[in-house]
């Protein structure tokens, strides 16, 4: 399986989302391929890394990427669109691709905090979809977002 994670700038949110899916594939022992792409062109911000390697996550090799430089942009089973920018400038995918967004609020410009929430709602959210994934579902955007918060409405 294929999943795409997009987001405009492909330097906080999806590169952490990036991390955390092939970081719970690997614990669940699920094969997949992940992405993470922007739809502009940008630069890994160093607070991302921070904070996921605070969990054990390196994101010391990752790069912004924009969709056009990810391998076969179009042949991907899932794309997840963490932020509604990406989702409104997503572009049409073949029918059997699903598509799930789910916001998450944009750290930059705030303190470390900021960025753990997210990163914490993003490990959460992606837990919750390997384990589906794993059982043979494809969850539901709601469902992702329930995972991520709590129950609670997003912080937009």
């Amino acid at each position: 399986m294929r999943i795409l994670v997009l987001c405009t700038h492909n330097s906080a949110r999806s590169q952490m989302a990036e991390g955390w899916l092939r970081y719970h594939a690997q614990q669940a022992g699920l094969a997949l391929e992940v992405w993470s792409a922007g739809t502009q062109a940008t630069r890994v911000k160093e607070e991302a890394r921070t904070v996921m390697a605070e969990v054990g996550i390196d994101l010391t090799g990752h790069t912004s990427k924009t969709l056009h430089e990810v391998p076969d942009p179009w042949n991907f089973d899932l794309v997840l669109t963490v932020c509604d920018a990406a989702a409104e400038a997503c572009p049409a995918y073949p029918a059997r691709t699903r598509r799930r967004h789910v916001p998450f609020p944009d750290p930059s410009g705030q303190d470390l905090e900021a960025w753990r929430r997210v990163r914490d709602a993003l490990g959460r959210a992606s837990q919750a979809l390997i384990a589906a994934l794993k059982a043979g579902q494809v969850p539901e955007a709601a469902e992702l977002e329930r995972a991520a918060y709590g129950g609670a409405n997003a912080p937009h």
